[in-house]
């Protein structure tokens, strides 16, 4: 666990003597290729940020002396949120370039007298403690580490759109971080190659003639660059799987227009209701709610209130997607029954499908419809209305 005096400006690391490892977290990028408007670094996993979890895997580990964070100063509301739960020493203003930005945090942790430093990125959330020991112990007899992974897919070299070659994936390895140093030694390359344009700080220990040594890097220790590794990493660990149920009726009424999932469906008549009575659209929305826990459609939406009058039941079903995405969790699957004699549900259920899917930001693959009878029996068999039973799965962090 990273030492109290950092906090103390009058303490002067070099005379205590005991400051030796620090882990420097580069999260002064933008991470525009998330999509997200908002640096990915800040982005919520589970119930934590990721450059949370990203601080908690060194400020936890007990051979980690000091956790010095590098970051952008336009984001310092969210590294404040990121980093209220451990005592970190003040962080360091990044540059315009993630060499710099390393450059910058180097230059700061002088003052702590490292001998040693692991410099690693903020969009790798899930190093874990047994990584950093195998960095720890191979960065005893060597002044360069670094953890990789052997390639398993085939490697071939392209020029434009044409594949010119097979490399020999036996001589490659895909780099991770941390990358473990010296402190002296890297210091020393990033002073000396500052113009040089590198990608990762392992290169600058290479131009500077450093022996680096690799170590076994981990699958799970993923660097979260897309869009694509977000919802990947979000299915991951939303391991609270929910399933609610929701069932909602609604007659026949003149004068109306007939709604159903959102779509209005050509009828002779529509269906009564205060809002605009998408009986389909109310059983959904009813077994999300039922999914997390927080009560029926009644309880956000009472017909009592004139302001739902007539409203579209699109509005209500965004708002209890909203109030899963709020938890941190994510809409799985739902299968929606639509019960009536008439209107015949096949003509439209892709109709159906696709604008349900649009409204709760899922793919269609996630989403059933399916239309049936009661065989002639009970108020639907009479043609007096029509009813709806939905199934939702929902999947939130434990």
């Amino acid at each position: 666990m990273p030492l109290s005096f950092s906090l103390n400006a009058d303490a002067d690391p070099r005379k205590l003597g005991v400051m030796t490892t620090v882990a420097l977290i580069v999260a002064a990028g933008s991470g525009s290729r998330t999509g997200l408007d908002f640096p990915k670094q800040y982005l919520k996993l589970g119930d934590e940020m990721m450059l949370s979890k990203t601080i908690r895997a060194f400020y936890d580990h007990p051979a980690i002396d000091q956790v010095q964070v590098v970051i952008n100063p336009n984001d310092l509301d969210l590294y404040r949120e990121a980093s209220r739960d451990f005592r970190l020493p003040h962080w360091v203003d990044g540059g315009a370039t993630r060499q710099k930005s390393v450059a910058l945090g180097l230059e700061a942790i002088e003052r702590f007298a490292p001998t040693k430093v692991l410099i690693h990125d903020a969009a790798r959330p899930f190093v874990s403690a047994e990584l950093i020991d195998r960095c720890l112990e191979s960065l005893e007899k060597y002044r360069a580490v670094l953890p990789a992974l052997p390639v398993v897919d085939t490697l071939k070299s392209i020029r434009d759109s044409e594949v010119t070659d097979t490399l020999d994936r036996s001589k490659i390895v895909a780099a991770q971080t941390p990358q473990c140093f010296d402190y002296d030694a890297i210091i020393g390359a990033h002073r000396i190659y500052e113009s040089q344009d590198v990608t990762d700080d392992i290169a600058l220990a290479e131009l500077a003639g450093i022996p680096v040594h690799w170590v076994q890097g981990s699958q799970q220790n993923i660097k979260i660059t897309t869009h694509e590794d977000i919802a990947m990493i979000n299915h991951r660990s939303l391991t609270d799987i929910r399933t609610g149920l929701g069932f909602d009726v609604h007659k026949f009424a003149d004068n109306r227009d007939l709604w159903l999932g959102g779509v209005q469906i050509p009828h002779d008549k529509g269906l009564a209701g205060h809002s605009d009575a998408d009986v389909a659209l109310h059983a959904i929305t009813d077994a999300i709610l039922g999914a997390i826990g927080d009560g029926d459609i009644g309880t956000h939406f009472p017909p009592s209130d004139d302001k739902w009058k007539g409203a579209a039941s699109d509005r209500f079903l965004a708002y209890a997607a909203e109030l899963v995405a709020n938890r941190g969790g994510m809409i799985s699957h739902i299968d929606l029954t639509i019960i009536c004699e008439a209107p015949k549900i096949g003509p439209h259920r892709e109709k159906i499908r696709t604008r349900i899917a649009e409204i709760l930001s899922v793919s269609e693959d996630r989403v059933s419809i399916k239309g049936t009878t009661t065989e002639k029996l009970g108020f639907t068999g009479r043609g007096e209305g029509i009813a709806a039973q939905a199934v939702a799965t929902v999947k939130l962090p434990e």
